[in-house]
Protein backbone atom coordinates (compact mmCIF):
# COMPACT_ATOMS: atom_id res chain seq x y z
CA UNK A 1 0.00 0.00 0.00
CA UNK A 2 3.15 2.44 0.86
CA UNK A 3 6.28 1.45 -1.00
CA UNK A 4 9.20 3.13 -0.36
CA UNK A 5 11.98 3.06 -3.03
CA UNK A 6 15.68 4.30 -2.07
CA UNK A 7 14.52 7.11 -0.33
CA UNK A 8 16.21 9.69 1.32
CA UNK A 9 14.86 12.33 3.61
CA UNK A 10 16.56 15.26 5.32
CA UNK A 11 16.38 18.80 5.71
CA UNK A 12 19.39 20.87 4.63
CA UNK A 13 22.51 19.03 4.74
CA UNK A 14 20.85 16.57 7.37
CA UNK A 15 19.84 12.99 6.27
CA UNK A 16 17.56 11.46 8.14
CA UNK A 17 16.92 8.83 5.99
CA UNK A 18 19.41 7.46 3.31
CA UNK A 19 18.11 5.61 0.49
CA UNK A 20 15.64 3.47 2.11
CA UNK A 21 12.91 0.44 0.96
CA UNK A 22 9.98 -1.05 2.10
CA UNK A 23 6.58 -2.34 1.28
CA UNK A 24 4.25 -1.17 4.18
CA UNK A 25 1.05 -3.88 3.76
CA UNK A 26 -2.61 -2.50 3.83
CA UNK A 27 -5.63 -3.73 5.74
CA UNK A 28 -3.26 -3.56 8.93
CA UNK A 29 -2.14 -1.22 11.99
CA UNK A 30 1.84 0.16 11.46
CA UNK A 31 3.48 2.21 14.70
CA UNK A 32 6.24 3.87 13.48
CA UNK A 33 9.29 4.30 16.18
CA UNK A 34 12.40 5.71 16.32
CA UNK A 35 14.12 7.82 19.13
CA UNK A 36 13.17 12.16 18.61
CA UNK A 37 14.68 13.33 16.13
CA UNK A 38 14.95 10.29 13.85
CA UNK A 39 12.34 11.28 11.61
CA UNK A 40 9.15 10.24 12.03
CA UNK A 41 7.60 13.49 11.46
CA UNK A 42 9.28 14.32 8.10
CA UNK A 43 8.31 11.05 6.87
CA UNK A 44 5.15 10.88 7.49
CA UNK A 45 4.98 14.72 6.29
CA UNK A 46 6.31 13.18 3.18
CA UNK A 47 4.06 10.35 2.43
CA UNK A 48 1.10 12.66 2.77
CA UNK A 49 2.68 15.18 -0.11
CA UNK A 50 3.38 17.59 2.21
CA UNK A 51 7.73 17.36 2.32
CA UNK A 52 10.50 17.51 0.03
CA UNK A 53 12.38 14.00 -1.24
CA UNK A 54 15.83 14.35 -1.33
CA UNK A 55 16.09 11.04 -3.66
CA UNK A 56 14.20 8.05 -4.24
CA UNK A 57 10.23 7.56 -4.82
CA UNK A 58 7.21 6.85 -2.89
CA UNK A 59 4.38 5.19 -3.93
CA UNK A 60 1.23 5.28 -2.78
CA UNK A 61 -1.56 2.04 -3.69
CA UNK A 62 0.90 1.12 -6.64
CA UNK A 63 0.80 4.96 -8.11
CA UNK A 64 4.08 7.87 -7.58
CA UNK A 65 3.21 10.12 -5.62
CA UNK A 66 5.35 12.90 -7.26
CA UNK A 67 2.66 12.53 -10.62
CA UNK A 68 -1.11 12.39 -8.55
CA UNK A 69 -2.82 15.22 -9.45
CA UNK A 70 -3.92 17.08 -5.51
CA UNK A 71 -7.21 15.81 -5.92
CA UNK A 72 -6.41 12.08 -6.67
CA UNK A 73 -4.02 12.66 -3.40
CA UNK A 74 -6.54 13.76 -1.51
CA UNK A 75 -8.26 10.43 -2.02
CA UNK A 76 -5.38 8.71 -1.40
CA UNK A 77 -4.44 9.11 1.62
CA UNK A 78 -5.58 11.14 4.75
CA UNK A 79 -3.54 12.86 7.60
CA UNK A 80 -4.01 13.89 10.98
CA UNK A 81 -1.61 16.00 12.76
CA UNK A 82 -0.47 16.89 16.49
CA UNK A 83 -2.46 20.05 16.07
CA UNK A 84 -4.95 20.59 18.57
CA UNK A 85 -8.07 21.94 17.19
CA UNK A 86 -10.04 24.53 19.55
CA UNK A 87 -11.85 26.60 16.88
CA UNK A 88 -15.12 28.53 18.78
CA UNK A 89 -18.38 27.57 16.97
CA UNK A 90 -17.01 25.22 14.66
CA UNK A 91 -19.29 21.98 15.64
CA UNK A 92 -17.71 18.94 14.89
CA UNK A 93 -20.40 17.90 12.51
CA UNK A 94 -18.77 20.38 10.55
CA UNK A 95 -15.09 19.42 11.06
CA UNK A 96 -15.76 15.87 9.93
CA UNK A 97 -17.46 16.72 6.86
CA UNK A 98 -14.28 18.78 5.70
CA UNK A 99 -13.42 15.10 5.08
CA UNK A 100 -15.85 15.08 2.09
CA UNK A 101 -13.99 18.07 0.47
CA UNK A 102 -12.08 15.54 -2.51
CA UNK A 103 -15.61 14.55 -3.45
CA UNK A 104 -17.96 17.69 -3.04
CA UNK A 105 -19.01 19.44 -6.17
CA UNK A 106 -17.24 23.08 -6.79
CA UNK A 107 -19.15 24.89 -3.90
CA UNK A 108 -18.70 22.20 -1.61
CA UNK A 109 -22.34 21.53 -1.42
CA UNK A 110 -22.81 17.81 0.61
CA UNK A 111 -24.61 15.71 -1.54
CA UNK A 112 -27.40 13.38 1.00
CA UNK A 113 -24.19 10.44 0.51
CA UNK A 114 -22.03 12.48 2.01
CA UNK A 115 -24.30 13.28 4.80
CA UNK A 116 -24.22 9.23 5.63
CA UNK A 117 -20.86 9.03 5.17
CA UNK A 118 -20.20 11.55 7.69
CA UNK A 119 -23.00 10.15 10.24
CA UNK A 120 -20.97 6.84 9.68
CA UNK A 121 -18.02 8.38 10.51
CA UNK A 122 -19.38 9.90 13.83
CA UNK A 123 -20.93 6.43 14.40
CA UNK A 124 -17.58 4.17 13.76
CA UNK A 125 -15.80 6.41 16.62
CA UNK A 126 -18.59 6.59 19.19
CA UNK A 127 -19.12 10.49 18.35
CA UNK A 128 -22.59 10.57 17.02
CA UNK A 129 -23.78 12.32 20.56
CA UNK A 130 -21.04 15.08 20.58
CA UNK A 131 -21.49 15.60 16.08
CA UNK A 132 -23.86 19.32 17.14
CA UNK A 133 -20.81 20.41 20.21
CA UNK A 134 -18.32 22.71 19.26
CA UNK A 135 -14.61 21.75 19.41
CA UNK A 136 -13.21 24.07 22.16
CA UNK A 137 -16.11 22.48 24.35
CA UNK A 138 -14.33 19.17 24.11
CA UNK A 139 -11.23 17.14 25.97
CA UNK A 140 -8.26 16.02 24.20
CA UNK A 141 -9.28 12.52 23.55
CA UNK A 142 -12.72 13.64 22.02
CA UNK A 143 -10.90 16.42 19.52
CA UNK A 144 -8.87 13.21 18.30
CA UNK A 145 -11.55 10.99 17.91
CA UNK A 146 -13.24 14.05 15.70
CA UNK A 147 -10.28 14.47 13.74
CA UNK A 148 -9.88 10.91 13.08
CA UNK A 149 -12.99 10.88 12.20
CA UNK A 150 -12.95 13.48 9.40
CA UNK A 151 -9.68 11.33 7.86
CA UNK A 152 -12.21 8.50 7.79
CA UNK A 153 -14.74 10.12 6.16
CA UNK A 154 -12.00 11.21 3.49
CA UNK A 155 -12.18 7.56 2.59
CA UNK A 156 -8.69 7.18 1.64
CA UNK A 157 -7.13 3.18 1.69
CA UNK A 158 -4.12 4.89 3.50
CA UNK A 159 -4.14 7.13 6.71
CA UNK A 160 -1.22 8.51 8.60
CA UNK A 161 -1.48 9.91 12.22
CA UNK A 162 1.73 11.98 13.97
CA UNK A 163 1.77 11.02 17.84
CA UNK A 164 -2.31 10.76 17.91
CA UNK A 165 -1.95 9.29 21.57
CA UNK A 166 0.75 12.10 22.32
CA UNK A 167 -1.95 14.07 24.66
CA UNK A 168 -4.01 11.18 26.64
CA UNK A 169 -3.68 10.18 29.50
CA UNK A 170 -2.52 6.03 29.87
CA UNK A 171 -6.55 4.56 29.83
CA UNK A 172 -7.40 6.49 26.56
CA UNK A 173 -4.09 5.91 24.71
CA UNK A 174 -5.17 2.28 24.87
CA UNK A 175 -8.89 3.03 24.17
CA UNK A 176 -7.07 5.00 21.01
CA UNK A 177 -4.68 2.61 20.16
CA UNK A 178 -7.89 -0.35 20.27
CA UNK A 179 -9.77 2.12 17.94
CA UNK A 180 -6.75 2.17 15.41
CA UNK A 181 -6.68 -0.91 15.42
CA UNK A 182 -10.62 -2.44 14.93
CA UNK A 183 -10.18 0.29 11.71
CA UNK A 184 -7.63 -0.79 10.41
CA UNK A 185 -8.84 -4.52 10.11
CA UNK A 186 -12.54 -3.79 9.60
CA UNK A 187 -12.28 -0.77 6.85
CA UNK A 188 -9.31 -2.73 5.21
CA UNK A 189 -7.12 0.19 5.82
CA UNK A 190 -3.40 1.02 5.70
CA UNK A 191 -2.99 3.01 8.98
CA UNK A 192 0.34 4.32 10.08
CA UNK A 193 1.18 6.21 13.07
CA UNK A 194 4.27 7.68 14.83
CA UNK A 195 4.34 6.91 18.36
CA UNK A 196 6.89 6.75 21.55
CA UNK A 197 4.56 4.25 23.45
CA UNK A 198 6.38 1.21 23.17
CA UNK A 199 3.83 -1.16 25.14
CA UNK A 200 0.70 -0.14 22.14
CA UNK A 201 2.99 -0.42 19.24
CA UNK A 202 4.11 -3.97 20.54
CA UNK A 203 0.88 -5.21 21.62
CA UNK A 204 -1.77 -3.76 19.03
CA UNK A 205 0.02 -3.19 15.66
CA UNK A 206 0.46 -6.23 13.12
CA UNK A 207 3.94 -4.11 11.88
CA UNK A 208 6.63 -1.64 13.39
CA UNK A 209 8.45 -0.02 10.84
CA UNK A 210 11.97 1.02 13.30
CA UNK A 211 13.65 4.22 11.99
CA UNK A 212 17.26 3.87 12.95
CA UNK A 213 18.85 6.50 11.56
CA UNK A 214 19.38 6.68 8.73
CA UNK A 215 17.91 3.22 7.68
CA UNK A 216 14.32 1.84 7.98
CA UNK A 217 13.57 -1.31 9.27
CA UNK A 218 10.03 -2.90 8.55
CA UNK A 219 8.62 -6.18 10.02
CA UNK A 220 5.44 -8.18 11.13
CA UNK A 221 5.74 -7.24 15.18
CA UNK A 222 6.50 -10.30 16.16
CA UNK A 223 9.68 -10.54 14.32
CA UNK A 224 10.68 -7.44 15.15
CA UNK A 225 10.36 -8.40 18.83
CA UNK A 226 12.81 -10.95 18.08
CA UNK A 227 15.07 -9.21 16.06
CA UNK A 228 16.85 -7.32 18.31
CA UNK A 229 16.52 -4.00 16.55
CA UNK A 230 14.30 -2.56 19.48
CA UNK A 231 16.47 -3.53 22.47
CA UNK A 232 19.53 -2.08 20.48
CA UNK A 233 17.95 1.23 19.37
CA UNK A 234 16.34 1.97 22.97
CA UNK A 235 19.31 0.27 25.04
CA UNK A 236 19.02 2.73 27.47
CA UNK A 237 16.12 1.48 28.40
CA UNK A 238 14.90 -1.90 30.28
CA UNK A 239 12.31 -3.44 27.81
CA UNK A 240 11.01 -6.97 28.35
CA UNK A 241 8.01 -8.58 26.31
CA UNK A 242 5.56 -11.35 27.91
CA UNK A 243 3.86 -13.12 24.88
CA UNK A 244 1.52 -14.54 27.09
CA UNK A 245 0.41 -12.14 28.77
CA UNK A 246 0.90 -9.73 25.60
CA UNK A 247 2.36 -7.33 27.80
CA UNK A 248 5.64 -4.64 27.52
CA UNK A 249 7.50 -3.15 30.18
CA UNK A 250 9.83 -0.53 29.82
CA UNK A 251 11.90 0.66 33.12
Amino acid sequence: MIQLEALTLGYGQQILLDHVSANLDGGGLIALLGRNGSGKSTLLRATAGLGTIKSGRILLAGKDLAELRPEELARTVSFVTTEKVRIPNLKCRDVVALGRAPYTNWVGRLQPQDREIVAKSLALLDMSAYAERTMDQMSDGECQRIMIARALTQDTPIILLDEPTSFLDLPNRYELGILLQKLAHKQNKCILFSTHELDIALTLCDSIALIDHPHLHYLPTRQMINSGHIERLFHNETITFDPKELRIRVR
